[in-house]
């Protein structure tokens, strides 16, 4: 992949959710420098607020719990006005992940991964999807991940998620092909992120070592490449691994 130029974003602009933290703020970081005017939606609002003040220009902050749907309906309404019918790129990176064998995992659990990982996403491309396709311009790009392929022990909810994530992108590249407006899923494998502090996985057997997970860094350098391709060029799905 190549350095997209500079400014190749500029008169764009992006949403990014969970923005306020590891590969979502990265994302926005990397937006922001392209020329997007970027929106911060996420839960945390001083953390959302801390990265807008280190971005500059007139970065967007949205406060919302996505599993709250009035919240997400509040939240569409302020983008709406905020970004003159919605923005240019959408980036549904919020993500929740739990792990745990599915007769011990709960029911709210698994409607709570659902709700952030596959409903949020749906919300938001059904909200702004009709003013892209009048446009006749938009990108929407869904972060999936390994897990939305390959089945592993204790992932009930989250592969549940990201395998209905990942065929929601599908029918979505389906429908909106020849209209101008592109879907492209990425897919990392683990990436290093505060996801797994709690969850240790140096020490957990058959777990990827942080040391040898994605950054971040890599992930939003993947998700620039696939947003500044050429407009007639649609990245359908990017599937990243540390080399």
């Amino acid at each position: 992949m190549t350095s997209p130029a500079r400014g190749a974003l500029e008169g764009r602009s992006a949403l990014v959710t969970g923005a306020s933290r590891g590969i979502g703020a990265e994302v926005a970081r990397g937006l922001a420098r392209q020329g997007a005017r970027v929106a911060l939606l996420a839960r945390g609002e001083q953390a959302l607020r801390a990265l807008a003040d280190e971005l500059g220009g007139d970065a967007l902050v949205v406060p919302c719990d996505v599993r709250d749907a009035r919240a997400t309906e509040q939240a569409i309404g302020t983008l709406t006005e905020r970004l003159d019918g919605g923005p240019d790129i959408v980036v549904n990176n919020a993500g929740a992940f739990i792990i745990g064998a599915a007769h011990k995992t709960s029911v709210d659990d698994f409607r709570a991964t659902l709700e952030i990982n596959l409903m949020a996403p749906f919300a938001l491309v059904r909200a702004f999807l009709p003013a892209m396709r009048k446009r006749a311009r938009g990108h929407v790009v869904t972060i999936g991940s390994v897990a939305d392929r390959t089945i592993y022990p204790g992932n009930a909810a989250y592969s549940a998620s990201k395998y209905g994530l990942r065929a929601m992108h599908e029918v979505l590249r389906a429908e909106l092909r020849g209209t101008g407006v592109r879907a492209s899923l990425v897919s990392p494998g683990p990436v290093d992120t505060a996801l797994w502090d709690e969850i240790d996985p140096d020490n957990q057997p058959g777990f990827t070592k942080r040391s040898e997970m994605l950054s971040p860094e890599a992930v939003a350098d993947a998700i620039l490449y696939v947003v500044t391709a050429p407009s007639t060029t649609n990245v359908d799905e990017l599937r990243l691994s540390r080399s």
